[in-house]
């Protein structure tokens, strides 16, 4: 009989750490905006590995492929919870991001800020992130990425009431962002230029 009491202990203890995984899954992504900046982490993996080696190539090899996109992802996130900031600026980002995309985020958060909103992002994560085109075009390397990740979104106003999303509902999303590098230019940044609806 203690045999099939200490079965039962098991499966309730396997039941409370399931449900307490599935609780903590929605947060586990979030960002306050107080931790490490990324932006080191995106010069190693995005800069380093890849600006700097075999410039002039108009296609990536496998190798380059692969640190590019894990560059590209690392952007792709920090631009992402930088819009979502309570700070309102593009602070992180602005470095990232090529003059004309730059411009509409600010505009987005001019309009934000004008109507006394602001936005909870939490990041799930990048499910998949594949390069649709590269091409040379001038002096420009230019490619696009498309991804597909998780995030939970939410715009509340200033009493904290929700005006658009669901802070409890994780949705997927899929992007289209083109990345270019101006190879006659001394600086090895890659910037988001286009965001393709």
């Amino acid at each position: 009989m203690s045999y099939s009491f200490e079965y039962i202990d098991i499966i309730l203890l396997a039941m409370i750490a399931g449900f307490i995984f599935l609780r903590l899954r929605g947060i586990l992504g979030k960002r306050s905006g107080f931790e490490t900046k990324i932006k080191t982490e995106f010069e190693h993996q995005f800069i380093k590995k890849v600006a700097k080696k075999n410039i002039e190539k108009e296609k990536f090899d496998k190798d380059e492929e692969k640190y590019f996109l894990d560059g590209a992802k690392i952007a792709y996130e920090t631009i992402i919870i930088d819009f979502s900031d309570r700070d309102n600026k593009l602070t992180d980002s602005k470095l990232l991001l090529g003059n004309k995309i730059y411009k509409q985020f600010e505009a987005a958060l001019k309009e934000r800020i004008s109507k006394g909103h602001f936005a909870e992002i939490t990041f799930i994560g990048v499910n998949t992130a594949l390069i649709k085109e590269q091409s040379k075009v001038e002096n420009n390397l230019e490619v696009t990425v498309e991804f597909v990740s998780e995030l939970i979104t939410c715009v509340r106003d200033r009493e904290n009431k929700i005006v658009s999303g669901d802070p409890e509902k994780i949705k997927k999303v899929y992007d289209t962002w083109k990345f270019s590098k101006d190879i006659s230019s001394s600086s090895q940044n890659w910037l988001v230029i286009d965001i393709i609806k």
